[in-house]
């Protein structure tokens, strides 16, 4: 099921699943990191990845067109946010985040398609 009106709740949005699913695996990669940096990078990286799904609830939750929007803005400045930090992280040699940067993009397409449609609706 997609973003559409056809979902209820947003556990129903394709979106969400998916970005939920990234939060945990942040979660799992990170729990790996090196422990000084449970207050650095460790931290910065799962609020980010949180505010992800987060921005996604809100913003269904939402009434009006523009307020549904400016929360999925939000959440899409969280994924590169996150998309970022898992470079950082990577480089940094804490983890290999290839594919957590994949799914951060295949966030990103999924989010950016529902607000295309939801502008031109």
């Amino acid at each position: 099921m997609g973003m559409g009106e056809m979902a209820k709740t947003f556990e129903d949005l394709v979106v969400w699943q998916k970005a939920h699913a990234l939060v945990l695996e942040v979660y799992r990669t990170t729990a790996r990191f090196p422990k000084e940096e449970i207050f650095g990078l460790t931290s910065q990286l799962r609020r980010a990845a949180v505010s992800i799904p987060s921005n996604i609830v809100e913003g269904f939750n939402r009434h009006g067109k523009a307020d549904k929007l400016k929360f999925y803005n939000y959440s899409e400045a969280s994924i590169e946010e996150t998309r970022y930090q898992l470079m950082l992280a990577h480089d940094l040699k804490f983890a290999d985040t290839i594919n957590l940067q994949e799914a951060c993009k295949e966030v990103m397409r999924i989010l950016t398609s529902y607000i295309r449609s939801m502008k031109t609706a």
